[in-house]
């Protein structure tokens, strides 16, 4: 069976040291869906790292780890993310395999990123300009490259074709770029990428459930970025819910078993997009210094506010949550008073759903207050010994959305994990 481990917000919500911390009671980690403009950040004895492609069961020597087809990997920033693994003496040949169906980023992929971004003007989405959206339009356009076309022998006249094809539509955009640098670094990675062990994912991972292994699917980014259900346009190229594991790995719904949703004790947003909660006060400033609120990868800044209780129970309902884990409970330590938005308040009447735009939407969040407790909960070993107004936060969100908040996170090791019992 699968174990489902995804984001429930706007991303950032702390998966990677989630999965990092439930990956050694699993024999399997696989990734789904997503490209490298989504890091997981873990610690491993005290190092930072950052993980962009590759499951973040890899720090576990007993876990198989996949990339799945429904993936866009840039072999660039893969062999990038093996070096670093390998610098710290992690075996990739031994634990990482990747899907030959999973669909490539090219060079010119991100040229037309930055050409479509520029295009946008005002109306830009915040990409990251790596080339995911467009890698994922030429899958869409039956036009994408992917990892087992590397081993055929036509590779570079199918690379060479759909090469053209991009510089087509640059010159429609009327933008220039010269990829030569880029396309020498490519070549290289996908020799590198040629050495790794590529399969037939959905045999491979079909195979290994029927022996009865334990597996966890690792998201990427968060379901508020979900290309169907998120806050179009403002949102990723690919599925970022629950349902997009059986198809970016080739599994059947009836292998899924629990869906364990991350949610922030508050909320964070990168890049443009509606954010109802968002703080341009000194709370917000406060909330963005304590958690140090950067993108792993991109380094940007992220806008903060209070937890969006509404947006999070529609995110529940579409995952199918069965149970929760609140991260950076800690960061809330600092505040006297604590908020958490129940309701929108729509053109003058309440609503818990999300309108069809919520960029456009007449919408004022509305609140429920809580107590602060000002005291330090980095230190707690138990559940039982977190300060009682935070227990109280705690059960609200629980009552609210239907689903225990069975695990917290009160700081940023393995250790400073909480069990609700």
């Amino acid at each position: 069976m699968i174990d489902v481990l995804l984001g429930l917000q706007w991303g950032d919500e702390g998966k990677g040291k989630i999965v990092d911390y439930f990956a050694g009671k699993y024999d399997v980690v696989v990734r789904f869906q997503g490209g490298p403009n989504a890091g997981h950040t873990l610690y491993i004895d005290g190092k930072k790292m950052v993980l962009r492609t590759i499951p973040s069961g890899v720090f576990h020597d007993h876990v198989t780890n996949l990339i799945g087809n429904g993936v866009v990997l840039d072999p660039v920033s893969f062999r990038q993310e093996c070096e670093e693994l390998r610098a710290v003496g992690i075996d990739l040949k031994k634990k990482l395999f990747i899907s030959e169906k999973t669909h490539l980023i090219i060079p010119t992929h991100r040229a037309l990123d930055k050409a479509s971004e520029q295009a946008k003007g005002k109306e830009k989405i915040g990409s990251t300009l790596r080339g995911i959206g467009p890698a994922y339009m030429d899958k869409t356009g039956r036009n994408s490259l992917r990892v087992g076309d590397i081993l055929r022998d036509d590779f570079q006249a199918t690379y060479d074709k759909l090469k053209k094809k991009h510089l087509d539509l640059l010159g429609y955009y009327g933008f220039e770029e010269d990829v030569t640098d880029w396309e020498k670094d490519f070549f290289e990675a996908v020799d590198y990428l040629r050495d790794m062990n590529i399969v037939r994912g959905e045999y491979f991972i079909n195979e290994l459930l029927r022996k009865g292994k334990r597996t966890m699917a690792e998201g990427a980014q968060g379901s508020m970025l979900d290309v169907d259900f998120g806050t179009y346009p403002f949102v990723t190229s690919s599925n970022t819910i629950s349902a997009a594991v059986c198809t970016g790995l080739g599994v059947a719904p009836t292998a899924i078993r629990e869906v364990i949703g991350v949610t922030k004790a508050y909320c964070t947003r990168v890049g443009s997009g509606p954010f109802p909660t968002e703080l341009f006060d000194k709370t917000g400033a406060q909330l963005a210094k304590v958690g140090n609120e950067f993108g792993a990868v991109t380094g940007r800044p992220r806008r903060c506010g209070w937890i969006d209780l509404v947006a999070l129970h529609y995110t529940c309902m579409l995952n199918g949550a069965t149970q929760l884990v609140m991260t950076k409970a800690d960061v809330l330590d600092h505040f006297d008073t604590i908020k958490a938005c129940t309701d929108y308040k729509i053109a003058g009447h309440l609503s818990r759903e999300l309108p069809f735009r919520l960029d456009d939407a007449d919408l004022k969040p509305v609140y429920e207050s809580f107590k602060g407790w000002n005291n330090s909960c980095t230190e707690c070993t138990t559940f039982a010994e977190l300060p009682e107004e935070m227990k109280t936060y705690i059960r609200f969100v629980e009552k609210y959305l239907k689903v225990p908040v069975r695990f917290v996170s009160t700081g940023p090791g393995r250790e400073q994990i909480l069990v609700q019992q």
